[in-house]
Protein backbone atom coordinates (compact mmCIF):
# COMPACT_ATOMS: atom_id res chain seq x y z
CA UNK A 1 0.00 0.00 0.00
CA UNK A 2 1.11 3.79 -0.79
CA UNK A 3 3.25 4.83 1.91
CA UNK A 4 1.35 8.21 1.69
CA UNK A 5 -1.74 6.50 2.65
CA UNK A 6 -2.40 6.37 6.47
CA UNK A 7 -5.40 4.71 7.84
CA UNK A 8 -6.41 5.63 11.06
CA UNK A 9 -9.52 4.02 13.71
CA UNK A 10 -10.72 7.14 16.04
CA UNK A 11 -12.08 6.37 19.26
CA UNK A 12 -14.27 8.53 21.34
CA UNK A 13 -11.59 9.95 22.68
CA UNK A 14 -9.94 10.70 19.98
CA UNK A 15 -13.28 12.54 17.92
CA UNK A 16 -13.12 14.30 20.74
CA UNK A 17 -9.95 16.09 20.29
CA UNK A 18 -10.67 15.90 16.32
CA UNK A 19 -13.56 18.74 17.30
CA UNK A 20 -12.22 20.66 19.47
CA UNK A 21 -9.59 21.45 16.97
CA UNK A 22 -11.65 21.16 14.16
CA UNK A 23 -9.19 18.90 12.10
CA UNK A 24 -12.22 17.61 9.94
CA UNK A 25 -14.30 20.80 9.39
CA UNK A 26 -12.04 23.29 7.40
CA UNK A 27 -12.31 22.48 3.37
CA UNK A 28 -12.75 19.92 1.23
CA UNK A 29 -15.06 16.93 1.91
CA UNK A 30 -15.87 16.03 5.99
CA UNK A 31 -16.30 12.65 7.04
CA UNK A 32 -19.89 14.01 9.07
CA UNK A 33 -21.29 16.86 9.78
CA UNK A 34 -20.04 18.79 12.84
CA UNK A 35 -23.39 18.67 14.43
CA UNK A 36 -23.99 14.56 14.07
CA UNK A 37 -19.79 14.39 15.45
CA UNK A 38 -21.13 15.86 18.36
CA UNK A 39 -24.30 14.56 18.52
CA UNK A 40 -22.33 10.80 18.91
CA UNK A 41 -20.06 12.15 21.33
CA UNK A 42 -23.09 12.46 23.20
CA UNK A 43 -24.31 8.34 22.98
CA UNK A 44 -24.93 7.25 26.04
CA UNK A 45 -23.34 3.73 24.78
CA UNK A 46 -20.22 5.22 23.57
CA UNK A 47 -17.43 4.83 26.35
CA UNK A 48 -13.96 6.16 25.85
CA UNK A 49 -11.82 4.03 23.66
CA UNK A 50 -14.50 2.90 21.94
CA UNK A 51 -14.20 3.21 17.94
CA UNK A 52 -16.37 4.98 16.23
CA UNK A 53 -14.79 5.96 12.70
CA UNK A 54 -11.86 4.65 10.54
CA UNK A 55 -10.51 7.21 8.20
CA UNK A 56 -7.80 6.49 5.50
CA UNK A 57 -5.77 9.79 4.36
CA UNK A 58 -3.62 10.25 1.45
CA UNK A 59 -1.80 13.23 2.98
CA UNK A 60 -4.45 15.67 4.17
CA UNK A 61 -7.36 14.24 1.70
CA UNK A 62 -9.65 11.44 3.25
CA UNK A 63 -10.28 8.73 0.91
CA UNK A 64 -11.69 5.98 2.52
CA UNK A 65 -14.73 6.07 5.73
CA UNK A 66 -16.21 3.90 7.64
CA UNK A 67 -18.76 5.07 10.25
CA UNK A 68 -19.43 2.90 13.53
CA UNK A 69 -21.90 3.48 16.56
CA UNK A 70 -21.78 1.49 19.54
CA UNK A 71 -24.87 -0.08 20.60
CA UNK A 72 -26.40 -2.80 23.04
CA UNK A 73 -28.06 -5.60 21.71
CA UNK A 74 -31.21 -6.51 23.99
CA UNK A 75 -29.88 -10.11 25.33
CA UNK A 76 -32.88 -12.55 27.17
CA UNK A 77 -30.62 -12.82 29.68
CA UNK A 78 -30.25 -9.74 30.96
CA UNK A 79 -26.93 -9.11 29.97
CA UNK A 80 -25.40 -6.53 27.91
CA UNK A 81 -24.12 -7.32 24.62
CA UNK A 82 -22.09 -4.39 22.94
CA UNK A 83 -22.15 -3.94 19.01
CA UNK A 84 -21.54 -1.75 16.54
CA UNK A 85 -23.65 -0.48 13.55
CA UNK A 86 -21.26 -0.07 10.77
CA UNK A 87 -23.51 3.25 9.38
CA UNK A 88 -21.45 4.14 5.93
CA UNK A 89 -18.40 2.49 4.02
CA UNK A 90 -16.54 4.67 1.71
CA UNK A 91 -13.88 4.52 -0.83
CA UNK A 92 -13.10 7.71 -3.24
CA UNK A 93 -14.02 6.12 -6.29
CA UNK A 94 -10.09 6.93 -7.20
CA UNK A 95 -9.42 3.78 -5.00
CA UNK A 96 -12.55 2.03 -6.12
CA UNK A 97 -10.35 -1.26 -7.92
CA UNK A 98 -7.61 -0.90 -4.80
CA UNK A 99 -7.35 -3.10 -1.74
CA UNK A 100 -8.21 0.56 0.75
CA UNK A 101 -11.74 -0.54 0.81
CA UNK A 102 -11.06 -4.41 1.60
CA UNK A 103 -8.34 -3.24 4.15
CA UNK A 104 -10.46 -0.81 5.86
CA UNK A 105 -13.36 -2.84 6.08
CA UNK A 106 -11.12 -5.47 7.87
CA UNK A 107 -9.31 -3.45 9.77
CA UNK A 108 -12.97 -1.95 11.15
CA UNK A 109 -13.92 -5.55 12.21
CA UNK A 110 -10.56 -6.10 14.19
CA UNK A 111 -11.04 -2.75 15.67
CA UNK A 112 -14.67 -3.58 17.14
CA UNK A 113 -13.76 -7.56 17.69
CA UNK A 114 -15.81 -8.19 14.78
CA UNK A 115 -19.04 -7.08 16.68
CA UNK A 116 -20.30 -5.42 13.55
CA UNK A 117 -24.04 -4.91 12.68
CA UNK A 118 -25.16 -3.67 9.43
CA UNK A 119 -28.77 -2.64 8.63
CA UNK A 120 -28.60 -2.61 4.66
CA UNK A 121 -25.68 -2.49 2.01
CA UNK A 122 -25.90 -1.37 -1.55
CA UNK A 123 -26.47 -4.93 -3.66
CA UNK A 124 -23.68 -4.12 -6.03
CA UNK A 125 -21.55 -5.33 -3.05
CA UNK A 126 -23.31 -8.22 -2.01
CA UNK A 127 -21.10 -10.78 -3.74
CA UNK A 128 -18.50 -9.32 -1.03
CA UNK A 129 -20.08 -9.86 1.88
CA UNK A 130 -20.97 -13.47 0.76
CA UNK A 131 -17.39 -14.03 1.21
CA UNK A 132 -17.29 -12.59 4.08
CA UNK A 133 -18.34 -14.52 8.01
CA UNK A 134 -21.52 -12.32 7.33
CA UNK A 135 -25.15 -13.70 7.59
CA UNK A 136 -28.11 -12.12 6.58
CA UNK A 137 -30.56 -11.65 9.89
CA UNK A 138 -33.32 -9.91 8.48
CA UNK A 139 -35.07 -8.95 5.17
CA UNK A 140 -37.50 -5.98 4.63
CA UNK A 141 -38.90 -4.01 2.38
CA UNK A 142 -37.97 -0.03 2.14
CA UNK A 143 -40.49 2.14 0.88
CA UNK A 144 -40.47 5.46 -0.25
CA UNK A 145 -44.40 6.55 -0.79
CA UNK A 146 -44.79 8.94 -2.89
CA UNK A 147 -48.10 11.84 -2.41
CA UNK A 148 -47.20 13.94 -4.86
CA UNK A 149 -44.55 14.17 -7.82
CA UNK A 150 -41.43 15.46 -6.47
CA UNK A 151 -39.72 17.31 -9.62
CA UNK A 152 -36.50 16.62 -7.95
CA UNK A 153 -36.89 13.36 -7.80
CA UNK A 154 -38.29 13.20 -11.30
CA UNK A 155 -35.28 15.16 -12.73
CA UNK A 156 -32.81 13.31 -10.74
CA UNK A 157 -33.68 10.38 -12.55
CA UNK A 158 -34.18 11.90 -15.99
CA UNK A 159 -31.91 14.34 -16.55
CA UNK A 160 -33.23 15.63 -19.87
CA UNK A 161 -35.94 17.24 -17.89
CA UNK A 162 -34.30 19.85 -15.69
CA UNK A 163 -35.12 22.91 -18.46
CA UNK A 164 -38.41 21.98 -17.33
CA UNK A 165 -38.14 22.41 -14.17
CA UNK A 166 -40.36 25.41 -13.77
CA UNK A 167 -43.16 23.77 -15.59
CA UNK A 168 -42.61 20.20 -13.50
CA UNK A 169 -42.93 22.66 -10.41
CA UNK A 170 -46.51 24.17 -11.26
CA UNK A 171 -47.19 20.59 -12.22
CA UNK A 172 -46.37 18.79 -9.01
CA UNK A 173 -48.18 21.91 -6.95
CA UNK A 174 -52.02 20.76 -8.85
CA UNK A 175 -51.43 17.08 -8.22
CA UNK A 176 -49.73 17.32 -4.84
CA UNK A 177 -52.63 20.19 -3.84
CA UNK A 178 -55.28 17.96 -5.47
CA UNK A 179 -53.83 14.74 -3.87
CA UNK A 180 -53.76 16.84 -0.10
CA UNK A 181 -57.50 18.05 -0.04
CA UNK A 182 -58.75 14.47 -0.83
CA UNK A 183 -56.20 13.04 1.43
CA UNK A 184 -57.06 15.62 4.30
CA UNK A 185 -61.09 14.72 4.10
CA UNK A 186 -60.62 11.29 4.61
CA UNK A 187 -59.11 11.60 8.32
CA UNK A 188 -60.57 15.54 9.13
CA UNK A 189 -62.85 14.04 11.54
CA UNK A 190 -61.05 11.51 13.14
CA UNK A 191 -58.72 13.71 13.51
CA UNK A 192 -60.47 17.19 15.20
CA UNK A 193 -60.28 15.67 18.75
CA UNK A 194 -56.28 14.77 18.77
CA UNK A 195 -53.83 16.85 20.72
CA UNK A 196 -50.45 16.93 19.36
CA UNK A 197 -47.86 17.14 22.41
CA UNK A 198 -44.29 18.51 20.46
CA UNK A 199 -41.21 17.04 22.63
CA UNK A 200 -37.86 17.64 22.96
CA UNK A 201 -37.35 14.68 24.74
CA UNK A 202 -39.19 11.87 26.66
CA UNK A 203 -40.95 12.27 29.59
CA UNK A 204 -41.74 9.67 32.13
CA UNK A 205 -45.91 9.79 30.45
CA UNK A 206 -43.97 8.99 27.07
CA UNK A 207 -41.13 6.51 28.35
CA UNK A 208 -44.06 4.64 30.50
CA UNK A 209 -46.12 4.12 27.14
CA UNK A 210 -43.17 3.50 24.78
CA UNK A 211 -41.30 1.00 27.26
CA UNK A 212 -43.32 -2.20 26.89
CA UNK A 213 -43.95 -1.88 22.78
CA UNK A 214 -40.29 -1.83 22.37
CA UNK A 215 -39.20 -4.61 25.15
CA UNK A 216 -38.81 -7.50 22.49
CA UNK A 217 -36.50 -5.26 19.62
CA UNK A 218 -33.25 -6.56 19.05
CA UNK A 219 -31.68 -3.44 20.22
CA UNK A 220 -32.24 -2.70 24.17
CA UNK A 221 -33.87 0.52 24.60
CA UNK A 222 -33.87 3.03 27.54
CA UNK A 223 -35.42 6.37 28.04
CA UNK A 224 -31.66 7.77 28.04
CA UNK A 225 -30.66 5.91 24.37
CA UNK A 226 -33.95 7.36 23.00
CA UNK A 227 -33.93 10.59 23.68
CA UNK A 228 -30.50 10.95 22.32
CA UNK A 229 -31.44 9.03 19.10
CA UNK A 230 -34.40 11.61 18.94
CA UNK A 231 -31.64 14.49 19.49
CA UNK A 232 -32.72 17.22 16.93
CA UNK A 233 -28.77 18.75 17.97
CA UNK A 234 -27.32 16.42 15.81
CA UNK A 235 -29.21 18.45 12.48
CA UNK A 236 -27.60 22.12 11.59
CA UNK A 237 -30.28 24.26 9.22
CA UNK A 238 -28.48 27.03 7.16
CA UNK A 239 -29.98 29.77 5.42
CA UNK A 240 -27.20 30.61 2.92
CA UNK A 241 -25.20 28.04 2.54
CA UNK A 242 -21.48 29.42 2.84
CA UNK A 243 -19.58 26.50 5.13
CA UNK A 244 -15.72 25.74 3.37
CA UNK A 245 -16.68 22.07 3.39
CA UNK A 246 -19.04 19.07 2.26
CA UNK A 247 -20.33 15.45 3.99
CA UNK A 248 -20.47 12.30 3.79
CA UNK A 249 -23.47 12.14 6.06
CA UNK A 250 -26.67 13.41 6.72
CA UNK A 251 -27.22 16.24 9.17
CA UNK A 252 -26.74 20.05 7.41
CA UNK A 253 -29.75 21.50 4.94
CA UNK A 254 -31.65 23.82 4.84
CA UNK A 255 -34.73 22.12 5.43
CA UNK A 256 -33.94 19.23 8.35
CA UNK A 257 -35.80 19.25 11.75
CA UNK A 258 -36.75 16.01 13.04
CA UNK A 259 -39.91 16.46 15.30
CA UNK A 260 -41.57 13.89 18.25
CA UNK A 261 -44.81 14.07 19.42
CA UNK A 262 -47.37 12.16 21.66
CA UNK A 263 -51.07 11.65 20.12
CA UNK A 264 -53.17 11.78 22.60
CA UNK A 265 -56.65 11.08 22.64
CA UNK A 266 -59.37 11.78 25.47
CA UNK A 267 -56.15 12.88 27.79
CA UNK A 268 -54.30 9.30 27.20
CA UNK A 269 -51.39 8.62 25.28
CA UNK A 270 -52.48 6.38 22.26
CA UNK A 271 -49.45 6.84 19.88
CA UNK A 272 -45.69 7.91 19.64
CA UNK A 273 -44.27 9.38 16.22
CA UNK A 274 -40.46 10.97 15.32
CA UNK A 275 -39.60 11.63 11.85
CA UNK A 276 -36.84 14.03 10.22
CA UNK A 277 -38.10 16.28 7.52
CA UNK A 278 -34.88 16.48 5.00
CA UNK A 279 -36.38 18.98 2.22
CA UNK A 280 -39.15 16.79 1.03
CA UNK A 281 -38.46 13.28 2.65
CA UNK A 282 -40.95 12.95 5.53
CA UNK A 283 -38.17 9.97 7.14
CA UNK A 284 -40.29 8.15 10.07
CA UNK A 285 -38.05 7.05 13.15
CA UNK A 286 -40.74 5.79 15.37
CA UNK A 287 -44.48 5.05 15.00
CA UNK A 288 -45.59 3.30 18.15
CA UNK A 289 -49.38 2.37 18.74
CA UNK A 290 -50.32 0.78 22.18
CA UNK A 291 -53.80 -0.77 21.08
CA UNK A 292 -54.93 -2.00 17.29
CA UNK A 293 -58.15 -0.16 17.74
CA UNK A 294 -55.80 3.26 17.63
CA UNK A 295 -53.87 2.29 14.77
CA UNK A 296 -55.13 3.71 12.03
CA UNK A 297 -56.53 7.15 13.75
CA UNK A 298 -52.35 7.31 14.52
CA UNK A 299 -52.17 6.77 11.01
CA UNK A 300 -54.37 9.34 10.05
CA UNK A 301 -52.00 11.64 12.50
CA UNK A 302 -48.60 10.79 10.58
CA UNK A 303 -50.52 12.29 7.48
CA UNK A 304 -51.83 15.41 8.96
CA UNK A 305 -48.31 16.09 10.22
CA UNK A 306 -47.35 14.97 6.69
CA UNK A 307 -49.56 17.46 4.77
CA UNK A 308 -48.92 20.22 7.16
CA UNK A 309 -45.17 20.03 6.60
CA UNK A 310 -45.77 19.80 3.22
CA UNK A 311 -43.78 17.16 1.87
CA UNK A 312 -44.02 15.30 -0.93
CA UNK A 313 -42.47 11.43 -0.11
CA UNK A 314 -42.81 9.40 2.96
CA UNK A 315 -39.70 6.74 3.93
CA UNK A 316 -40.09 4.16 6.33
CA UNK A 317 -39.03 0.25 6.74
CA UNK A 318 -42.69 -0.49 8.62
CA UNK A 319 -44.77 -2.47 6.08
CA UNK A 320 -47.43 -2.72 8.38
CA UNK A 321 -47.59 0.98 8.15
CA UNK A 322 -46.91 1.20 4.55
CA UNK A 323 -49.35 -1.03 3.79
CA UNK A 324 -52.33 1.01 5.37
CA UNK A 325 -51.22 4.02 4.28
CA UNK A 326 -51.28 2.80 0.33
CA UNK A 327 -54.85 1.16 1.68
CA UNK A 328 -56.31 3.94 2.84
CA UNK A 329 -54.87 7.24 1.43
CA UNK A 330 -54.42 8.37 -2.36
CA UNK A 331 -50.82 7.58 -3.55
CA UNK A 332 -49.22 8.69 -6.48
CA UNK A 333 -46.53 6.20 -6.28
CA UNK A 334 -44.48 3.65 -4.29
CA UNK A 335 -41.30 2.27 -4.65
CA UNK A 336 -39.77 -0.54 -3.07
CA UNK A 337 -36.54 -2.42 -2.65
CA UNK A 338 -35.51 -5.53 -0.66
CA UNK A 339 -33.26 -4.75 2.17
CA UNK A 340 -31.21 -6.90 3.98
CA UNK A 341 -29.41 -6.63 7.55
CA UNK A 342 -26.01 -8.36 8.46
CA UNK A 343 -24.57 -9.63 11.12
CA UNK A 344 -20.89 -11.12 12.06
CA UNK A 345 -20.94 -14.98 12.26
CA UNK A 346 -19.51 -14.53 15.84
CA UNK A 347 -22.35 -12.58 17.24
CA UNK A 348 -24.59 -16.08 17.06
CA UNK A 349 -27.77 -14.28 16.56
CA UNK A 350 -31.17 -16.82 16.55
CA UNK A 351 -32.03 -16.29 12.93
CA UNK A 352 -35.22 -17.33 13.44
CA UNK A 353 -36.36 -14.56 16.43
CA UNK A 354 -34.18 -11.56 15.23
CA UNK A 355 -36.75 -8.78 13.92
CA UNK A 356 -34.78 -5.58 12.72
CA UNK A 357 -37.11 -2.76 13.00
CA UNK A 358 -37.32 0.64 11.48
CA UNK A 359 -36.25 2.26 14.77
CA UNK A 360 -33.11 -0.18 15.40
CA UNK A 361 -30.26 1.56 14.22
CA UNK A 362 -32.30 4.49 12.55
CA UNK A 363 -29.58 7.01 12.83
CA UNK A 364 -30.44 9.12 10.12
Amino acid sequence: MNQEIKVEGLTKKMLQVAVDRNIYWKNGLAPLPKSKALWLLTNPRIEEDDYCCLIAKEGEKMISFIYMIPDFMNTKNNSIEKVYWMILWWVNPKYKKTVLGTYAFLEALRLTDNKIIIKSYAEHIGDFYKKQPFTVIASRLRYTIFLSVDPSMVIGRFKFLKPFKAILDKFDYIIASITNKINYNKFKKSTKDLEYHYINELDEDVWNFIKPLCESDLILKSKEYINWQIDNRQYTQFIIQKQQYQSLGTGTSTNIHIHNLKIINNKKIIGFLSYVINYNEFNVKYFLVEKEENYDLCVNALIENFIKKKAKFIFTDDTKLAENIKTRFLTIFTHKVVKKGLAHNSLRLNMEKVNLLNRDGHFY
